[in-house]
């Protein structure tokens, strides 16, 4: 098989784990910072197979070498050391190491269905009024299912020139995702974009290219990764299409690249661009917080796992049979209610189920890594912020998608530690949630997941990037998500401890920019920055190098020695750069009635 990870036999487990200690957070205690950043891991003789013991030492002249002059870092693969500003600068200079840039989402279908750019001077007006208030680019979905609509090969890039340009002129910067997945039947999607018809049709006559539930309900949002490496679609395999895809975009957009308009690709991994299963799909009738359902019924999985399970001794071993329906809670199930996934068939399935979607991730981003190697701009992959039943000891949902996490199982630094080969930035949702804001029954924890999935990144040495899950206008939504980009603050005596290296915001559209909504949210702007001005170069805060070829591959007993799980790095309460509260809200209120203001 291709792509930089082997599977290996999956056989025995450890029935010893290291539990994880949580530590209690009080609504007004900040908790005490770590050593400062940047780290080098060191890694201990494992205890078990899938344990490794990770301690940091800061290097001895990191305070005399902050702030780098040259633009190639001694050791590029070191994410935390790459700041390109002078020893010169003043005060105010060396705060923009705080400096998080936002882009805000373009809407989904900004780009129509026919390949149109739509209402270009409307949208021109909206983005001069972002790059007034601060905002540093914009994010778009690039679809497949639009661009190589008319047939194998047969891109058109020209609606996407268009916007790029108009882009470009608005003196903004942007992020764009490679989308391989359908728009439609996810969480805020308002269109339907489907992905290309040719391919549609392969399915009509081989249905099991799409993922497939336990009843046999097919989901065409995306190709399920039982065919990556199956030459079904005119003789390339899908990974073949995702790569030709990206290639054909570096060679149209050569004149973009070249300018830098680009600082990142984001890779399209799964269902609404992420890297995970589309096991809670709602156009198939879920609704939170159902535990969703695995998706791994089509034939090709099916093979996949038979030919494993008996390799490792077992061919008596089949996918599970009783996890339950899309709106099922965790106990209403055997698999979970019953303990069949702590049991050794049921390990060994999560094990297998989880490293595949590791594999798929690794493979796609090898291509892209070759497909924009050289270009100054970093690849990013996203993965969903699965928050509900994260109390419950199932973690049930989050295994349904592929996220084999656990209390005592880390099931977010494996995926990191393969996305630090490609340079990648490790993209996360649900920044703006609080766990008061959920449903009690849902048992929820957004603020302990971030809190989790921020310290594994950060411990494999991985850029840390998020965005907002759901469309939120208010402060307290701007002040978790300030928490969550700098948990332990600005820092004005060189790089804070922990910082995001940006932020992606949803959504553009007539919401935001309503007076009030747009008054508050360039107050946003203005903390995210520091409250620094707009820096129009990225230099300024961040490193902008050529990407560098993807490290050699690493062997899955590898990634899954980074299961172990680790206490997690401490939070602030609350944010040094808060936009206000309900005091600002009220003087906000008596200024709106005031016509001229």
């Amino acid at each position: 098989m291709s792509g930089g990870i082997v599977l290996p036999k999956l056989a025995g487990f450890p029935s010893t784990t290291r539990p994880r200690q949580i530590p209690e957070f009080h609504p007004k205690t900040i908790q005490k910072s770590l050593p400062r950043f940047p780290f080098r891991r060191i890694i201990r003789k494992p205890t078990h197979a899938l344990a490794t013991d990770v301690s940091f030492k800061e290097p001895k002249d990191y305070y005399n070498n902050i702030f780098l002059k040259t633009d190639t870092p001694k050791d590029p693969s070191h994410t935390l050391c790459k700041m390109q500003i002078s020893t010169s600068l003043g005060e105010k200079d060396k705060m923009l190491v705080n400096y998080v840039p936002i882009y805000v989402m373009l809407q989904l279908d900004i780009i129509t269905t026919d390949n149109i750019l739509k209402d270009k001077s409307g949208l021109e007006k909206q983005l001069r009024q972002l790059h007034d208030a601060g905002v540093d680019g914009v994010m778009c979905d690039v679809w497949w299912g639009i661009v190589e609509s008319k047939g194998p090969k047969e891109y058109d890039w020209s609606a996407y020139k268009t916007l790029f340009q108009l882009v470009q002129d608005c003196k903004l910067k942007m992020q764009v995702v490679m989308s391989f997945h359908q728009c439609g039947g996810n969480v805020g999607d308002v269109v339907n974009i489907p992905i290309p018809q040719w391919v549609l049709d392969v399915g009509e006559t081989n249905p099991d290219i799409f993922y497939t539930n336990r009843t046999g309900t097919r989901n065409i949002e995306y190709l399920t990764i039982g065919v990556d490496n199956r030459p079904l679609f005119s003789g390339r395999t899908a990974i073949e299409l995702y790569s030709d895809y990206m290639k054909s975009f570096r060679e149209n957009m050569g004149e973009f690249l070249d300018a830098e308009l680009f600082t990142d690709i984001e890779v399209g991994l799964g269902p609404a661009g992420e890297l995970r299963y589309p096991s809670y799909p709602q156009n198939q009738g879920w609704s939170f917080p159902g535990i969703g359902e695995f998706q791994c019924y089509d034939k090709y999985l099916k093979a996949d796992f038979e030919e494993v399970a008996s390799k490792a001794g077992h061919p008596e071993w089949g996918l599970p049979d009783d996890a339950g329906e899309y709106n099922d809670t965790p106990e209403a199930t055997g698999f979970f209610g019953s303990k069949g996934y702590l049991s050794e068939k049921g390990k060994f399935f999560l094990t297998w189920y989880s490293n595949k979607l590791i594999i798929h991730g690794d493979q796609i981003l090898d291509e892209a890594n070759k497909a924009f190697l050289g270009c100054k701009l970093k690849l990013a992959c996203k993965i969903s912020g699965i928050h509900w039943w994260y109390k419950e000891d199932t973690h049930a949902a989050e295994l349904t998608a592929g996220y084999y996490n656990l209390k005592d199982r880390d099931g977010y630094r494996p995926i990191a530690r393969m996305l630090s080969r490609h340079y990648g930035a490790f993209n996360f949702t649900c920044l703006e949630m609080k766990d008061s804001e959920q449903d009690a029954a849902a048992k929820s924890a957004p603020q302990e997941l971030v809190q989790q999935v921020f310290s594994a990144v950060k411990r494999e040495e991985v850029h840390m990037a998020g965005e907002n899950a759901l469309e939120r206008y208010d402060r307290e939504a701007y002040n978790q998500i300030l928490l969550n980009v700098r948990p332990n603050g600005v820092s004005r005596n060189g790089l804070p401890k922990l910082k995001m290296e940006a932020l992606t915001f949803l959504r553009l559209g007539d919401e935001l920019l309503k007076k009030k909504n747009f008054r508050i949210f360039k107050a946003f702007v203005k903390k995210l920055h520091a409250d620094q001005a707009y820096a129009a170069d990225p230099r300024k805060y961040t490193t902008v190098v050529p990407l560098e070829r993807s490290r050699p591959e690493i062997p899955i007993e590898e990634l899954l020695k980074a299961t172990e799980m680790l206490e997690p790095f401490p939070f602030d309460a609350e944010t040094d750069m808060s936009v206000g509260g309900e005091l600002n809200d009220f003087i906000e209120g008596l200024l709106d009635m005031i016509p001229f203001f």
